[in-house]
């Protein structure tokens, strides 16, 4: 068994003992292999080790890697989802548009327009969750809580996108306890929306929260979606970033 494949085993293994003692179904828990700065042939490897979900920060790095994924393995590759998970700038929307089939990091009404004008007629709905702010983080990106719902509202209701969920990014802490009060945070911000429901909203049942070090607390505040990076792939090097 490969090291990536070994590691994805464990990650796995942590899912389901958190979701154990949340007294929740593991396959309710949608792992996410966080890829950036890793090359096509890590990409590979986790694919034909099973994932088939994986997340990218930079854009123009992902899209590159994308291509050389498909060129290498191009029948394993149409199985596999990308998931854009870092900033969308104005001069990126099209890359994300027509490269990916999810994006987290929405926070304005004019990035969602923008990708939902330029995303290709012949591809599914591009799927959307929100990046809200949860920990009021003065520097971070992401929506504040009490817009979220406005947002989403608006979003919902753009054509060639699909609204999923929520996505947050708080701040790390250590203690277990406190990173369970800030994903419960986030949590109820998603229940409120799904509550409030509304056209376009269907489908609004994607919470994204948690990574390697959090997830245990994110599953236990009702995360759908866990963004692993070296938890899989190991210690990153940022050297080509």
């Amino acid at each position: 068994m490969t090291t990536i494949a070994s590691a994805l085993q464990l990650v796995h293994q942590r899912i389901e003992r958190a979701c154990n003692a949340a007294a929740r179904p593991a396959a309710g828990v949608q792992l996410l292999a966080v890829s950036k700065t890793f090359g096509a042939d890590a990409v590979i490897a986790a694919a034909e080790a099973g994932q088939r979900a994986f997340g990218e920060n930079y854009i123009q790095e992902a899209v590159a890697k994308i291509a050389a994924v498909q060129a290498h393995v191009p029948q394993l590759a149409r199985q596999l989802q990308w998931h854009c998970i870092g900033p969308v700038q104005s001069n990126k929307t099209r890359l994300v548009a027509v490269h990916f089939d999810w994006v987290h990091t929405v926070d304005r009404l004019k990035t969602a327009e923008r990708l939902s004008a330029q995303r290709p007629d012949g591809l599914p709905p591009l799927q959307v969750c929100l990046q809200v702010n949860v920990d009021g983080g003065a520097t971070k990106s992401g929506v504040a809580p009490d817009a979220a719902l406005a947002l989403a509202q608006a979003v919902a209701q753009l054509p060639r996108l699909q609204l999923r969920g929520l996505m947050g990014i708080p701040d790390p802490v250590e203690d277990f306890a406190a990173q369970c009060a800030v994903h419960q945070r986030a949590r109820a911000l998603f229940d409120a929306i799904a509550a409030a429901g509304g056209s376009g909203l269907e489908r609004f049942d994607t919470l994204s929260l948690g990574m390697t070090a959090d997830l245990e607390a994110a599953i236990a505040a009702g995360s759908t979606l866990v963004r692993v990076g070296s938890g899989i792939f190991g210690a990153r090097s940022y050297a080509a970033s």
